[in-house]
C-alpha cells in the first residue's frame, strides 16, 4: 500500500465511529454518518471510489439500497458514469428485473430497472460494507441477467468475520472485489 493511500485508509478509519450494542446486545456497529459529515473523508472515499471505477473501466455505477445510493451517486458523478439504483422489490415503477436471495433468517428480493442496463455496459457495484455477501451477489445476478457486464464490486468496509467474501468469489466470476477497510 502506498503512503497516500494509507493515508487515505487512516482518514476513513478516523471517520467512522463505533456504536456498542447497536442494534442489539453484542453488536458492534460501524456507524459511518460522522464520515459522511466531514467533507474531507467523504471526498477522499469518492475519489477513491471513481478512480477504481476508471481502472476496472466501468461505464455504470450500481449502489446498493440504502447506504450505497449515498456513495455510488457521487461517484457516478464524479467519474462521468450513469448511475443505476438497485433497490428492494417494490420500490420502482414500471418494467423491472427482480433478483431474490438469502438471508440469514428467510428471503429477501431486490430490484432495478429494466431498461438502466444493457449489452456492453460494465457496470462497478458499490455498497458501504459487505458482511455476508447475499445482497451483492444478487445485484451481480442481476446485472448479468440485464446484459451487462460485472466490472467489480468495491465497499468502504469488509467484515473480515464474516463469509461476504467467500460467498462473492464464485459469482464474480474474475471481476476484482475491493473493500478499501477490512475489519
Amino acid at each position: 500500500m502506498t503512503a497516500e493511500a494509507q493515508d487515505v485508509t487512516e482518514l476513513l478509519l478516523s471517520r467512522i465511529r463505533d456504536v456498542p450494542d447497536y442494534p442489539k446486545p453484542g453488536v458492534l456497529f460501524k456507524d459511518i454518518t460522522p464520515l459522511l459529515a466531514d467533507p474531507e473523508a467523504f471526498t477522499a472515499l469518492t475519489d477513491v471510489l471513481a478512480g477504481l471505477c476508471s481502472t476496472h473501466g466501468a461505464t455504470k455505477v450500481v449502489g446498493l439500497e440504502a447506504r450505497g445510493f449515498i456513495l455510488a451517486a457521487p461517484v457516478a458523478v464524479r467519474a462521468g458514469l450513469g448511475f443505476i439504483p438497485v433497490r428492494k422489490a417494490g420500490k420502482l415503477p414500471g418494467a423491472t428485473l427482480r433478483q431474490a436471495y438469502e438471508l440469514e433468517y428467510g428471503t429477501a428480493e431486490i430490484e432495478v430497472h429494466a431498461e438502466d442496463l444493457a449489452a456492453g455496459d460494465r457496470v462497478m457495484v458499490i455498497d458501504d460494507v459487505l458482511a455476508t455477501g447475499g445482497t451483492a451477489e444478487a445485484s451481480i445476478e442481476l446485472i448479468r441477467r440485464a446484459g451487462a457486464e460485472v466490472a467489480g464490486v468495491a465497499v468502504l468496509m469488509e467484515l473480515g468475520f464474516l463469509p461476504g467474501r467467500a460467498r462473492l468469489e464464485p459469482a464474480l466470476s474474475g471481476a476484482p472485489l475491493t473493500a478499501l477497510i477490512t475489519v
